[in-house]
């Protein structure tokens, strides 16, 4: 297939396009690979702008994977739970699949037991994105995916318009722009939902993974993972890692909240909200030497560390990915918002613009 963007010779950066597959309702979709000069390079489909792989050297230039994927797009197809997808409307829970807005009651698709979880039971990770605009240059590449939600489907209101530009640049970070407007007001958070592992061996599981975040407090869940209204203190738990700690040191303690989670499946409140765009966490694996930074200008970050991996998916090359085999760092505002008056609003009207970043950031030691 021909390049929406012929690789120059001289280029340090390059952008690769080829064909992927076809979804069951014939849809064609399109693989992209967005390289830098140091070899990094990202593939992203158009089916749920999924990034599908993460190359990225090791602290020996060893170039392995870091994020958990599928190598076909019939496993996409199926059941899984948004390996590297692109979510929305609402990425988290909404409980009971209800919300009110503007005097108005919205019922939304129960995917989550009682609950509505990562956009309903067609959300934007089981889409086609439609191609914007490629973009190559001397200090960075990018991709431009849109998609339109329109108004209702599964059960939000408005015709959303949303455009993804995913940015590698040649410091080795990956931008995800997100933007979207609507006609009509309703509900957004839209994050990503990579699971990284760091040591490019998914055989690992990601016990060995530290990790930094920088909240003083997280969002306390029920029994089905649902916010009870309050935010709770970091301080003497399970869920401080103000200083960079070991994913395994508390995962399995006996804590009512790490019991709930089964783990980490929480929201962490981050802090210098007010500063905007800022680096919220750092992830690193001492054995391949991998570092992970990640800046956002988000309320929140929902930290999952694959607790529900039940060794029933198939990686590629061989094997199933078990149990905390990878951990995602869901950038986003808290989940339930538009049912928790006292959290940060999702709300988006017809005349605002919704705007947002995160960035992944490599880089070894």
């Amino acid at each position: 297939m021909k390049n929406m963007v012929a690789p120059k010779k001289d280029s340090i950066m390059q952008v690769e396009e080829s064909t992927y597959g076809t979804t069951n309702n014939n849809e064609k979709v399109i693989q992209f690979i967005l390289r830098n000069k140091d070899g990094i390079a990202v593939t992203i489909i158009t089916y749920g702008g999924i990034i599908t792989k993460i190359m990225a050297p090791g602290s020996e230039g060893r170039m392995e994977n870091v994020v958990l994927g599928f190598d076909n797009l019939e496993q996409y197809e199926k059941e899984n739970p948004f390996f590297g997808a692109l979510v929305g409307r609402y990425g988290n829970r909404i409980a009971k699949g209800k919300f009110s807005l503007e005097g108005v009651d919205y019922t939304l698709a129960k995917n989550n037991g009682e609950n509505s979880l990562h956009g309903g039971l067609k959300g934007f990770d089981k889409v086609v994105w439609q191609v914007e605009e490629v973009k190559e240059t001397e200090s960075f590449v990018s991709l431009k995916l849109s998609y339109l939600s329109k108004d209702m489907e599964e059960g939000f209101p408005g015709n959303l318009k949303t455009t993804v530009t995913y940015t590698l640049n040649k410091d080795n970070s990956l931008d995800v722009l997100y933007e979207a407007t609507t006609d009509k007001t309703t509900i957004v958070n839209l994050t990503q939902h990579s699971y990284f592992n760091l040591s490019g061996n998914f055989s690992q599981l990601i016990l060995d993974h530290k990790v930094e975040i920088d909240a003083d407090k997280f969002v306390p869940v029920d029994s089905t993972l649902i916010p009870i209204g309050n935010l709770a203190s970091v301080e003497d738990s399970p869920f401080d890692f103000r200083k960079m700690r070991f994913i395994g040191d508390a995962i399995n303690a006996d804590n009512e909240q790490i019991n709930l989670g089964v783990g980490y499946d929480h929201c962490w409140v981050l802090n210098s909200q007010e500063k905007g765009y800022r680096s919220v966490a750092r992830a690193y694996h001492a054995e391949s030497g991998r570092i992970m930074e990640v800046l956002t200008d988000q309320p929140g970050m929902q930290l999952y560390t694959g607790n529900f991996l039940d060794g029933t998916l198939p990686m590629p090359g061989g094997g199933t990915y078990a149990k905390r085999s990878g951990l995602c760092f869901e950038t986003q505002h808290y989940p339930d918002s538009p049912n928790q008056p006292q959290f940060p609003s999702t709300t988006l009207k017809p005349d605002e613009k919704y705007i947002t970043k995160t960035t992944f950031k490599f880089s070894t030691k």
